[in-house]
């Protein structure tokens, strides 16, 4: 086997994160649940069951440990993307959390240091 080759192979097993698929000969490969279907896939039982017969793509081999990754949506059609959203309010400016005019870098860390250096010698000598 190779990576990039499309293989068939039974639905052994169903965890929350994949499948396994038995890929014959004793060998044994994982869909991980991103890899069933384009998109967000909930819940994998959606897409697959024990048993079921399937085709997949061998997306990885890792030549120390022997797994083996496998993806089921590589087989499926591939999605247009979609389209860019254009800003709703153009001509508006971007609203910024802090003011670009002010240029305090990290004075107001250096303010408190020394309250919060005192807070904690207070907190670990208490106890």
């Amino acid at each position: 086997m190779r990576i990039g080759d499309h293989v068939h192979g039974t639905v052994t097993g169903i965890q929350p994160y994949g499948a396994f698929v038995n890929l014959g000969h004793d060998i044994q490969g994982l869909i991980h649940i991103s890899e069933c279907h384009y998109g967000f896939v909930k819940d994998i039982h959606d897409y697959l069951s024990v048993g079921d017969e399937i085709d997949v793509v061998i997306l990885d081999i890792d030549e120390f440990t022997g797994k083996i990754s496998l993806s089921l949506r590589c087989m499926e059609e591939p999605q247009v993307p979609l389209a860019p959203v254009a800003p709703q309010n153009e001509g508006h400016h971007k609203h910024y959390w802090t003011n670009r005019n002010v240029h305090d870098g990290f004075k107001t860390i250096q303010k408190r240091r020394h309250a919060w250096e005192q807070e904690a010698l207070r907190e670990f000598v208490a106890k």
